[in-house]
């Protein structure tokens, strides 16, 4: 039941840390990954049957890029994990900060989960979208444009869980905290003790790995999780249910 042997996935995001991991984990569930990224992400050596090369926040790009999948077969699943942030406050983001996140993060994935879902409609064993959202969806830890496309992604999750429930079609989220990827490297140039700080915070002690989201997604995604839809996990450490400064404060 945690197999996807003859099923056909589309992962976003495909040749960065998390995305990486959900491909290797989806190729060895058996899946027929459809790697998708921007075109200056490398998806080389990726176990995929194919890929897609296109920018998000292009709308065009990004419907015609849809399209091309549905020529190849109806999705099974569709795991829309692409994201990016640079605007880590208030301060550093201006208007165009703003829409370039809200596009990467909301909207390029809106149109092309919208555009995928009339071909995974009424499929005999159904069809899942998996989510991939942050913890900052539900509390602010910076990046305000981020947090706020991801809210927003949490919402058309749920539009599609109910809506399109008669139709077969799943849709679920996670919700992580820090992963421990590459993109941590450029904070940890600049401050070496970053994670040290930042890991005090989770009650595990620990950023997540991706492997760990990945495994999550896959099951939200599975026939395991059939009676599953609408929901958000997090798969954050702890740091979701916690407030460790407030609790050390007060013992």
């Amino acid at each position: 039941m945690f197999g996807f042997e003859g099923r056909r996935v589309v992962v976003t995001g495909a040749g960065g840390g998390l995305g990486t991991a959900l491909v290797e984990l989806f190729a060895e569930l058996g899946a027929a990954v459809v790697a998708c990224d921007h075109p200056r992400m490398s998806l080389a050596g990726l176990p995929v049957a194919e890929t897609r090369a296109f920018d998000l926040a292009d709308r065009e790009a990004t419907l015609a890029a849809a399209s091309a999948i549905r020529a190849g077969g109806a999705p099974d699943v569709v795991i829309a994990n692409a994201g990016a942030t640079r605007a880590e406050t208030l301060a550093a983001m201006d208007a165009e900060t703003f829409d370039r996140e809200l596009d990467v993060n909301l909207r390029g994935t809106v149109h092309f989960t919208a555009a995928l879902l009339p071909a995974m409609r009424g499929r005999p064993q159904g069809a899942a979208l998996v989510f991939v959202s942050s913890v900052n969806a539900g509390q602010h830890f910076g990046n305000p444009a981020y947090s706020a496309a991801k809210a927003g992604l949490e919402a058309w999750m749920r539009a599609i869980a109910t809506e399109e429930g008669p139709n077969g079609i799943r849709a679920n989220a996670v919700r992580p905290g820090s992963i421990r990827t590459p993109a941590w490297d450029a904070r940890l140039e600049r401050d070496p003790e970053i994670v040290r700080r930042v890991v005090a915070l989770y009650p595990l002690g620990r950023l997540v790995e991706p492997r760990e989201v990945a495994t999550a997604v896959a099951f939200l995604a599975s026939d395991l999780a059939r009676g599953i839809t609408g929901v958000v996990l997090p798969v954050d450490a702890g740091i979701g249910a916690a407030n460790m400064p407030f609790l050390r404060a007060i013992s």
